[in-house]
């Protein structure tokens, strides 16, 4: 696994924050060589496994499971263009991170850095 540097590792984490209220699914590495697969959610877990992460260092590597822009649905595809249309205010652009979070898409190309990986179908039941 790669070591991420601080800005990768603050732009993964800003990734995981945003994405709490979502239920975004990870994979978490283990230093004692194991893997687990989860959500994260504000409810349970996500600052126990967010320090363990990244300030106990019980973490190796973690992973969110996003969606590809290009795995968007047609139906999708329409609230996406309903959204840009809309985002030119601070409101609009608000609501827009919130729906691509909220439907788990990569819109940072954290699959192509290798930050995350790129989620399963059906994952997410929308």
């Amino acid at each position: 696994m790669k070591k991420l540097s601080i800005e990768e590792k603050q732009l993964l984490f800003k990734d995981l924050c945003a994405r709490l209220p979502y239920h975004v699914k990870v994979k978490v590495w283990l230093k004692d060589e194991t893997t687990e697969e989860g959500a994260l959610d504000l409810e349970h877990n996500y600052g126990d496994v967010l320090q363990d992460a990244f300030y106990f260092g019980k973490i190796k590597d973690i992973k969110p499971y996003l969606r590809p822009m290009s795995s968007m649905t047609e139906e999708e595809k329409i609230e996406y263009k309903h959204l840009i249309a809309f985002s030119g205010n601070p409101i609009g652009s608000a609501d827009f991170i919130d729906w691509l979070n909220a439907h788990h898409f990569d819109f940072r190309g954290l699959i192509e850095k290798e930050f995350a990986l790129e989620a399963p179908k059906d994952i997410y039941k929308l």
